[in-house]
């Protein structure tokens, strides 16, 4: 489990080696078919961060709400991995809307018609905050067509009303424009700069993918104008094609798609077609695009830089987490169940949707469509060490740029450090700790972790302790069988389907009779399971053995962390224990129905 921190929101000055050299000079213009900044062309390769608002994949095991808010670590780790990826635009989610099934504490934006939650919007203020110092661009879009953060659906339903009354309802229009006065006419809290003077927001988007017909986008698009002369406006209506009346409005000053797998034609023929239909007419960002081969989005991104598209986002970034590793994201729908949200640096655990190779070439074009050449990665900053209650759950605030980790133990506040870890890759775990020292002898220690990359070693961490050991633990985290003994049964690696199981990357799958066997070099103190039951939940029978043949029942204690089978289909978590273990240095574990294992914790005593 991880251990809870509560961080306060750090200033600016705490995170001055990724702030921007130059701040931002000028509101984003139109000159004929391009965007300028200044007298000078704009044009990017990007990311949609869909989390940059409203995280909606706090998925821990025993956690029940996947909804918070991120902080400033989180904001600066975002938008700073995106300088360094060669981006300089931004597009997050939408102003979200409070659902009637929203689990308590999820943090909205728009409660109800003319009722804010100012949390929420606090967090924009920081994000815009944090935007202007890293130097870069948000695009923002205002409602969602789809369910997923609330959107149409939910302010027709405030007045009883059918999504599809959001289009042509004067007074769901109302609402709505309601909404675009209170976020256009805000100032910031951290800045006090109003929204419509802000620099860092490059356009207002009237929505993501929406099916809105022409006359809702026209009036939309007025409206925002009439409040904020100084921002451009995107037409969010969702199309792999443009439509003639989104290049006729006045109001409307960009114009997008989004291209998913699907089309008879490729990412790349689409995108030439409609930079051919927008030239000499306006502005086209293509504001969206994902979940094809590292080939085909290449090509796409060739064909943005080659044709007269302003800029295009791939789908998309998530950043890290405040209490260590990443968020992430799998795409179950249009990703085939194959591809997951996007790291920086990319990961081994990527392969399978080839992430390394993929982020490579976002960087090249993205440093290719401005003019330049890649700079060299830096080394990293020092990461930031967490509290450690055990020596088995190590995390740390990951450092932007840093390909994996060194964990450095000492017995002493200055030393003799000794590297127990070295490649530590942060995202190899997801929502657990990074870490688990597994072979410490029994003592007091002290540790640190450095972040390492290409460009070499960073200095190191805070350092935290003494820690207190008593008992070993080892960790598996069943990305492969090594770790066991022995096994029987019919049981596989399993990787897909991992929304459903809360993100977890890698487990053991098994059914009824199936067993392995873990061998410790000492007597086992206590065990904890963690398993995801797609269908009906079972039991798990565990036993000990001093010799590995003769074995002798445990009573495994259970804990269901089951809150309903959400927008994604959750599986059911159920952590299974047991403490004061005595009898044997042999462990085995036997599935009574269908299973899958993300975790097994075995402690032991410390030599």
């Amino acid at each position: 489990m991880r251990i809870p921190v509560l961080l306060t929101l750090l200033g600016v000055s705490a995170f001055s080696p990724f702030a921007a050299e130059v701040p931002l000079q000028h509101f984003i213009t139109v000159r004929g078919d391009q965007l300028v900044d200044g007298d000078q062309p704009f044009r990017f390769i990007s990311f949609d961060i869909p989390n940059l608002q409203m995280i909606e994949d706090n998925v821990p095991f025993a956690e029940e709400n996947p909804w918070r808010l991120p902080d400033q670590f989180e904001l600066t780790d975002a938008l700073a991995t995106v300088r360094e990826l060669g981006g300089t635009v931004v597009r997050t989610y939408v102003i979200s809307v409070a659902r009637p099934d929203d689990l308590p504490g999820t943090p909205r934006h728009v409660l109800g018609p003319g009722k804010f939650n100012e949390a929420a919007f606090r967090e924009l203020d920081l994000a815009l905050k944090t935007a202007n110092e890293q130097g870069l661009r948000l695009i923002i879009p205002l409602v969602d067509n789809w369910v997923w953060q609330g959107g149409r659906a939910e302010y027709a339903g405030f007045r009883g009303k059918s999504k599809d009354d959001f289009w042509t309802d004067p007074q769901l229009i109302a609402d709505f424009e309601q909404t675009i006065h209170f976020l256009l006419t805000r100032t910031n809290t951290y800045t006090g700069v109003r929204y419509a003077d802000d620099k860092a927001i490059l356009c207002w988007e009237t929505g993501n993918e929406l099916f809105s017909p022409a006359s809702w986008t026209r009036e939309i698009a007025r409206y925002l104008k009439s409040l904020d002369p100084n921002h451009l406006v995107m037409d969010g209506f969702n199309a792999s094609t443009l439509r003639p009346e989104s290049l006729a409005f006045t109001d409307v000053d960009i114009v997008t798609t989004h291209h998913y797998p699907g089309n008879k034609s490729s990412f790349a023929e689409l995108i030439r077609a409609n930079a051919e239909l927008a030239r000499g007419k306006k502005p086209y960002i293509v504001g969206e695009f994902g979940f094809v081969s590292t080939d085909k989005m290449n090509d796409a991104m060739k064909a943005i830089q080659d044709s007269h598209a302003a800029g295009g986002l791939l789908w998309s970034l998530r950043f890290r987490d405040r209490e260590g590793g990443f968020y992430w994201h799998s795409e179950p729908g249009l990703g085939g169940n194959l591809y997951k949200a996007f790291h920086w640096p990319a990961s081994p655990v990527g392969n399978d949707y080839d992430e390394i190779n993929l982020l490579a070439a976002v960087r090249s074009n993205a440093f290719a469509i401005r003019g330049l050449t890649p700079p060299a990665i830096p080394v990293p900053a020092p990461p930031t060490l967490l509290p450690i209650a055990d020596a088995a759950a190590i995390s740390w605030q990951g450092s932007v740029g840093a390909k994996n980790y060194q964990v450095e133990r000492a017995a002493k506040h200055d030393g003799d450090w000794q590297i127990v870890a070295a490649g530590v890759d942060e995202a190899f775990t997801q929502y657990r700790p990074q870490f688990a020292d597994e072979n410490v002898p029994a003592g007091r220690w002290f540790y640190r972790v450095r972040a390492k990359n290409d460009s070499g070693l960073s200095e190191p961490s805070n350092l935290v302790g003494p820690v207190t050991v008593i008992n070993a633990t080892l960790v598996d985290e069943c990305a492969g069988f090594a770790k066991t003994l022995s096994r029987s049964g019919n049981w596989r690696l399993a990787t897909h389907d991992c929304r459903a199981a809360k993100e977890d990357a890698h487990r053991f799958a098994g059914n009824t009779g199936d067993w392995l066997i873990y061998r410790l070099p000492t007597d086992l103190q206590s065990v904890r399971v963690y398993a995801f039951f797609p269908n009906a939940v079972a039991d798990l029978k565990a036993s000990v053995s001093s010799d590995g043949l003769n074995f002798h029942d445990l009573t495994l204690q259970k804990e269901i962390y089951f809150h309903g089978t959400g927008d994604y289909g959750y599986w059911k978590p159920v952590l299974f224990r047991a403490e004061n273990i005595s009898g044997g240095k042999f462990l085995k574990l036997e599935l009574a129905g269908e299973t899958q294992i993300g975790r097994v914790e075995i402690s032991r005593l410390s030599p």
